[in-house]
C-alpha cells in the first residue's frame, strides 16, 4: 500500500511539471485596463529559391477580449507582392476532428510595411493583424489540433498546411504548430 502511494505521488508530481508554463511578452494593468499578451511561436515556414515566408501566432487577452496576432513575415531580394488584410479579412482553422473555426478581424486591416534589408539586399514585408475568437470556439480549439489555416485576405485566399513539429531553419526553435492552441489558450486566463 506505501509503494502505491508513493507511485501515484509521484505520476501527479511528473504531470504537473510536464505542463507547459505561460511566457508573455507584455502584462500590464493600468487606469485604461489590461493587456496580456505572449510570446510569438513560429508556426509556419517555408524557404525556397531565395525567398522565406514565416507566420507567428501569439495570444492577446485585451481587457477581458481574447485575440489571435497574426504575423506573416516575408523575405525576398525580389519585389514582395502584398497580402493585405481588409475588413472582411478571416481566419479559417481547419481542426483534425473536422470541424472548421472562423475568425474575425478585429480592426479595418492594413497592407503591413516594406523594409529594404541593405546588408543582404533584400525587401521584408510585416503584415499583421488581430482575428476575434467566435462564441464557443475556444473550447474546440483546446480540444483538437490545428491540420490547416486558410487566410482570406483582400484579395486572395491562402492555405497553409500545419506540421506536427517544426524546427525552424530562421532561429533553430523547435514548436508544435499543429497544438498551438492546445498549449497555449490556457494563458488567456
Amino acid at each position: 500500500m506505501k509503494r502505491l502511494l508513493i507511485l501515484t505521488f509521484l505520476m501527479l508530481q511528473i504531470g504537473v511539471y510536464a505542463q507547459k508554463s505561460c511566457e508573455y511578452s507584455s502584462n500590464f494593468t493600468d487606469s485604461i485596463g489590461s493587456y496580456k499578451e505572449t510570446v510569438q511561436k513560429i508556426v509556419y515556414e517555408k524557404n525556397f529559391a531565395g525567398t522565406s515566408s514565416y507566420i507567428f501566432f501569439s495570444l492577446i487577452n485585451a481587457n477581458g477580449t481574447p485575440l489571435l496576432n497574426f504575423q506573416n513575415i516575408q523575405k525576398s531580394k525580389d519585389f514582395i507582392k502584398a497580402f493585405c488584410f481588409d475588413k472582411n479579412s478571416r481566419v479559417y482553422l481547419q481542426l483534425a476532428n473536422g470541424k472548421i473555426i472562423t475568425m474575425l478581424i478585429s480592426d479595418e486591416g492594413s497592407c503591413g510595411s516594406m523594409i529594404r534589408d541593405e546588408a543582404q539586399s533584400s525587401n521584408i514585408r510585416i503584415s499583421t493583424g488581430a482575428f476575434l475568437f467566435m462564441k464557443n470556439t475556444m473550447e474546440e480549439l483546446e480540444k483538437s489540433p490545428i491540420t490547416l489555416i486558410r487566410i482570406k485576405y483582400a484579395s486572395e485566399t491562402v492555405d497553409y498546411i500545419m506540421k506536427k513539429e517544426l524546427t525552424s531553419e530562421l532561429n533553430g526553435e523547435k514548436s508544435y504548430p499543429e497544438n498551438f492552441f492546445i498549449d497555449h489558450l490556457k494563458c488567456l486566463n
